[in-house]
């Protein structure tokens, strides 16, 4: 085996890893391959045409470098890694963004890389703007705003706004949500493109775009400045403000740029201006300024002549496409607009529906209301009919009872006249009941003297009686002379008159009967009529005692009813004792027989 295929091959072959700012790519590139094949490459691939604003850059110790088109890949100083790392990026920015980005492409990758180096503050933003940034930002990604589906915290998870910027005031997270999404909404109907395109018209704006930054010194006592390169030209800066330029060399000024190792000098078109220089101690960097400064005066030139017959073809093309998707825009407008105003048709359709459902069941509630209210109606109106009888008898009864109480006032009223008057008379004969009283209780006195001295009266009547009987015993006995009694309580008399025989027991129970008869006709006397003892009444008494004992004798004759003869002989006794007392009253014959 020969000393040569003892040789170790060399691969043909190395692997490559592009990041764009969003996607990674990794390709296998031949080793002959110059750095434009690659460059090329990536540009095919994600279909950028507009490739002289890009180009791919990597890390070179602490500092970076763009990959040289014209000099083979492996030759650079690229890192020796498996696989090579490079980063796609825009390494020249257009002075007018809205007239130099034909591509949605190259307008996106300028959007990510912008928006990238204002949340990493290589851009200074404003708060203002860049809340007002954040909201396209948040339209290019999410589309219109709508309330139903984009609740709150739904940008929680999205970076917005630079650390400094939150930061520099003390709100919370849901605050700036809050502000972001109100500028969010007014930005309706604008597409991603467009609201890409806005982000960057503000962005270009700022005093830090597009900017690329570089210390040098001016002078070799090392008094350190910065240099700004960008589209416009070269910028001096102090290191604390890269805000403000101290001095400004506009590419339309400068004649010529030269550098010899660390040494920058800058003509400038007007000789009698002063020619400036400056130094930078890093011999990669003064390339890197170089290749800038190259680029930037290209790009400067190149837009102030006529467009190439490629850029003016890719200006049509972009026209042309963008007319295709405005129109097509405006036709999903009008459909989203029909498909919006369908689906509100079919809700309104459906709303309609239920409600008519709604009415439908709610207007059979109120028939089967109504059936049960008619039905209901029909009772209370039978119940009315039976009431407007009832009431219609109670009327007249009512009337009946009117009629009677119209009497019954009348009549109420002659007896409340009658009632008066008898209250009158009560009144009367109340007073004179009060005199009676008083007339009475005198009387009483003289009832009192009256009843000791009828006492005494039949003390002397008893003695009287016992006297006449003795008398008229003779004249009974001629008439009939009866056996004599032969038990020792036989009574003391006996009157005999042929067949009839009266016997006379004058007991004490006969005694006191009597008494009782003459003391009960003593407490009626206060009723009867009081007469005058006269000598006219004295003989009308004896004219009537005389009949009256006429009468008794002849019963006792001839009655032969011993019981009736006694009575008669009790009765002529008593009359009698009443003769006897006729000096003080005289009872009527009807209550003495």
């Amino acid at each position: 085996m020969s000393i040569l295929g003892l040789k170790k091959k060399q691969p043909k072959t190395f692997k490559v890893k592009v990041s764009t700012m969003d996607a990674e790519m990794e390709f296998s590139c031949e080793v002959k391959w110059k750095g434009k094949d690659l460059f090329d490459l990536v540009c095919r691939t994600i279909g950028l045409r507009e490739t002289w604003f890009f180009g791919l850059r990597y890390t070179v110790k602490d500092t970076y470098a763009w990959l040289k088109p014209d000099k083979r890949v492996l030759d650079q100083e690229v890192p020796k890694d498996s696989p090579i790392t490079f980063h796609f990026l825009a390494k020249f920015f257009p002075e007018k963004v809205e007239d130099e980005l034909v591509q949605e492409i190259t307008q996106h990758l300028f959007f990510l890389q912008v928006k990238k180096q204002i949340l990493d503050e290589e851009i200074f933003c404003s708060p203002e703007a860049s809340v007002l940034l954040a909201s396209y930002a948040v339209q290019a990604k999410y589309g219109d705003y709508d309330p139903n589906f984009h609740k709150p915290g739904f940008l929680a998870q999205d970076e917005l706004l630079p650390k400094r910027v939150l930061m520099q005031y003390q709100m919370r997270p849901d605050m700036w949500e809050e502000k972001i999404t109100a500028w969010y909404a007014e930005h309706r109907n604008i597409t991603r493109d467009e609201a890409e395109m806005e982000y960057l018209k503000i962005a270009q704006d700022l005093e830090m775009y597009g900017v690329s930054y570089f210390s040098i010194t001016q002078n070799k006592r090392d008094t350190e400045l910065l240099l700004g390169v960008d589209a416009q030209g070269l910028h001096i800066y102090n290191p604390n403000n890269k805000l403000s330029p101290n001095k400004s060399f506009p590419w339309s000024g400068i004649r010529n740029i030269s550098y010899s190792e660390k040494e920058f000098t800058i003509k400038p078109l007007d000789k009698k201006k002063e020619v400036f220089k400056f130094y930078s101690s890093q011999l990669r960097v003064n390339k890197l300024i170089l290749q800038l400064c190259i680029g930037n005066h290209d790009l400067f030139m190149r837009r102030r002549k006529v467009d190439s017959i490629e850029v003016q073809q890719m200006k049509a093309q972009a026209k042309e496409e963008k007319a295709r998707k405005k129109v097509e825009r405006q036709i999903l407008a009008r459909e989203k607009q029909m498909r919006e105003e369908a689906e509100r048709a079919k809700e309104d359709m459906e709303r309609r529906l239920f409600q008519l459902q709604d009415e439908a069941r709610m207007a059979n509630e109120a028939l089967l209301r109504s059936e049960e209210t008619a039905d209901l109606l029909a009772e209370k109106a039978q119940i009315a009919e039976e009431e407007a009888k009832l009431l219609a008898h109670k009327a007249a009864e009512a009337e009946q009872e009117r009629q009677r109480l119209e009497v019954t006032a009348l009549k109420t009223k002659e007896e409340k006249r009658l009632m008066e008057q008898k209250m009158r008379e009560a009144e009367s004969l109340a007073v004179k009941l009060v005199e009676q009283s008083e007339r009475r209780l005198k009387e009483a006195d003289h009832l009192k003297q009256d009843l000791n001295e009828a006492k005494d009266a039949e003390r002397k009547a008893k003695q009287k009686l016992l006297e006449i009987t003795k008398s008229t015993y003779p004249l009974i006995a001629a008439y009939s002379s009866p056996p004599p009694p032969t038990g020792p309580e036989s009574p003391d008399t006996t009157l005999d008159m042929g067949s009839m025989s009266v016997r006379m027991d004058f007991k004490d129970s006969d005694m006191k009967r009597l008494s009782m008869e003459i003391e009960r006709e003593r407490e009626i006397l206060p009723t009867w009529l009081r007469w005058p003892s006269t000598r006219k009444c004295e003989r009308t008494i004896q004219s009537l005692f005389q009949e009256q004992f006429a009468a008794i004798t002849d019963a006792c004759m001839y009655t032969k009813n011993p019981a009736t003869s006694h009575t008669m002989l009790l009765k002529l006794i008593y009359f009698f004792y009443v003769f006897d007392s006729c000096n003080l009253v005289l009872c009527t014959p009807q209550v003495m027989f």
